[in-house]
Order: C-alpha cells, then sequence, then structure tokens
C-alpha cells in the first residue's frame, strides 16, 4: 500500500468511505448469491437433524458401555 492510499484510508471521511465501500461490496456479492428453494433448506435441515440424532445415540451408547466398562473393571 502507498503512503498516500495509507494515509487517506486514516482519515476522518477515509474510514467512512472505506467502510461504505465495503457495504456496498458486500450488498453486491449477495446479490449473486443463489439462495435454495424452501423444499430444499427444509429438505436440508431434517437431514442434518437425522445425522445429528444418529452420532448423538451412538455417542450415548459408546459412553454408557465405556462407563459400565470401567465400573466393572474399577469397582
Amino acid at each position: 500500500m502507498t503512503k498516500e492510499v495509507e494515509e487517506e484510508r486514516m482519515s476522518p471521511t477515509g474510514w467512512v468511505q472505506s467502510t461504505r465501500q465495503y457495504f456496498l461490496d458486500v450488498r453486491g456479492e449477495l446479490r449473486k448469491v443463489t439462495w435454495p428453494q424452501r423444499q430444499e433448506a427444509v429438505g436440508g435441515t431434517i437431514g442434518v437433524l437425522v445425522i445429528v440424532g444418529v452420532i448423538t445415540l451412538v455417542l450415548g451408547v459408546v459412553d454408557l458401555t465405556l462407563a459400565k466398562l470401567l465400573e466393572w473393571i474399577l469397582p
């Protein structure tokens, strides 16, 4: 970065312009996003919840098994 650009960014109005430009860029990028349809989003959410439930169940069984095993080994 050149000294002039750095000085401009540090000036009282430079950071305001930089911030404004940042938000304009963000808005422009968000317009390019292709958002999923409602049905797609609901299906993905249900899929995630099912996977989380299965993993929770498996880890719970493993935890219970290891706890009982340790209880049996170390009374």
